[in-house]
């Protein structure tokens, strides 16, 4: 994922949450990041995103690039690709153009491949049982 060129040298802005770190919050990344410790939050605006094998990120994730070898629960938005390796677990919805799932990795959730901007839409299901009309209240 580092071999390619991206916008400048990504690896010069690469932001790294360690193994023994926990964040807790919203993170507006403008280069690249490795989460390698817990991340709970969203992550936005990045350039290339790694979640390493001992990485769990609980949120939604948006980035030109995302390859997940450790935990994502949230959904997953990537304009450019995302990649699942063999180790990692992913629970949520993603969108990319290039999508590629290796032997042996976990993906739950709807996949839409396209380059659009917006959230991938809601399963099926979740999106009926949303809908599903509240019970009437005698007042």
């Amino acid at each position: 994922m580092f071999g390619e060129k991206t916008r400048g040298d990504a690896r010069e802005g690469m932001t790294l949450i360690s193994e023994d770190a926990f964040f807790h919050g919203s993170l507006v990344v403008k280069g690249s990041l490795r989460v390698e410790g817990a991340f709970e939050g969203d992550i936005s605006d990045a350039v290339d995103v790694e979640i390493g094998v001992k990485g769990r990120v609980i949120g939604n994730v948006a980035a030109e690039a995302v390859v997940v070898a450790g935990e994502v629960s949230g959904d997953i938005v990537a304009s450019r690709s995302l990649e699942i390796l063999a180790s990692g677990r992913v629970t949520g919805d993603v969108r990319t153009p290039k999508l590629k799932i290796d032997e042996g990795a976990f993906f739950d959730g709807a996949c839409a491949m396209g380059a659009g901007d917006d959230k991938p839409r809601r399963r099926r299901a979740r999106a009926e049982s949303d809908a599903a009309p509240a019970a009437d209240s005698v007042s």
